[in-house]
């Protein structure tokens, strides 16, 4: 699912508008922790003029800017925040756009299951010809081809093959063995 939902504009224009709805609020945060700071270095410049009431008061005014500024994060980014609330209002029309390509394909195949691999599911094994991302990615108008080729000629310029070695052989057991013991 994240594979095909990053791959339409719909997700990256939700995105975009979450950055800026995070980037909002961030600011809001930040202003109103400046507040507080700006609040404690004017007492501290005080301190030795103001009464004990006076003191109190004041301390107490900063605890509480520091509890309203606390809340208002959580209220923000917390679990169950408006950043979380945000997200779930805008990814919303996507998820279900790759639902109703998800349904349709396997309908079209007569396909009885579909796992999303990088969900929590635990599948140890997945023959590659029961790949149906392309035929749900071609669903939404999504050239699955294109996106492939994109992808090899990132890998081919900054990555080179390498060859792991193979656990299972008596000579490279033997190997690991004597490298083990010289650690």
């Amino acid at each position: 699912m994240e594979f095909i939902t990053s791959k339409l504009p719909e997700y990256q224009a939700a995105q975009t508008e979450m950055k800026k709805f995070s980037e909002k609020w961030a600011k809001e945060i930040r202003d109103k922790f400046s507040e507080i700071d700006r609040m404690q270095r004017a007492y501290m410049a005080e301190e030795i003029l103001l009464t004990e009431d006076l003191k109190r008061k004041r301390q107490n005014e900063i605890k509480e800017k520091e509890l309203e500024a606390g809340d208002y994060n959580s209220k923000i980014f917390g679990m169950e925040g408006l950043l979380f609330q945000k997200k779930k209002e805008l990814m919303k029309p996507v998820l279900e756009k790759v639902q109703r390509a998800v349904t349709k394909v396997c309908s079209q195949r007569r396909l009885d299951f579909m796992f999303d691999k990088s969900s929590d599911v635990g599948m140890l094994y997945t023959n590659p010809k029961h790949d149906y991302s392309d035929y749900v990615m071609e669903e939404l108008g999504i050239d699955p081809k294109a996106i492939k080729a994109l992808s090899n000629e990132k890998i081919g310029k900054s990555e080179q093959p390498v060859q792991l070695p193979v656990e299972n052989s008596p000579k490279q057991k033997s190997t690991n063995s004597k490298l083990n013991n010289k650690q």
